[in-house]
């Protein structure tokens, strides 16, 4: 007897969850406007089975401030796309990247005085 998995539309999922040359884009041109303003200084990534993560750090040696998850099983359901802050709160979901990261751009504007 054989065991088959069988993945919704017939597309097998990749070992590795990974982020793309056009997911990574949007993402690295946030941090480094970020990190120009001072916010940020430090980043890594992590390709894990179900998820790939983008953590920000505002020191090396701390937890990360901002994550930003790839999670490919909920395109149809939430969102493939999130961002979450420091303490696991989910603040934006959803399959549009950009509209995502938006919420962490507003970070970046403040008032000029």
């Amino acid at each position: 007897m054989t065991v088959q998995n069988i993945t919704p539309f017939g597309a097998a999922l990749p070992e590795q969850i990974a982020f793309h040359r056009t997911e990574l884009g949007p993402i690295l041109g946030l941090y480094g406007r970020m990190v120009a303003a001072g916010e940020w200084r430090d980043y890594g990534i992590s390709c894990l089975r179900d998820v790939a993560v983008f953590s920000v750090f505002r020191r090396t040696a701390e937890n990360p401030i901002y994550r930003i998850e790839k999670r490919p099983r909920l395109r149809l359901k939430q969102g493939q796309y999130a961002v979450l802050g420091m303490d696991g709160q989910i603040l934006k979901r959803g399959n549009d990247l950009k509209q995502v990261l938006r919420v962490l751009e507003r970070k970046l504007i403040r008032a000029v005085q």
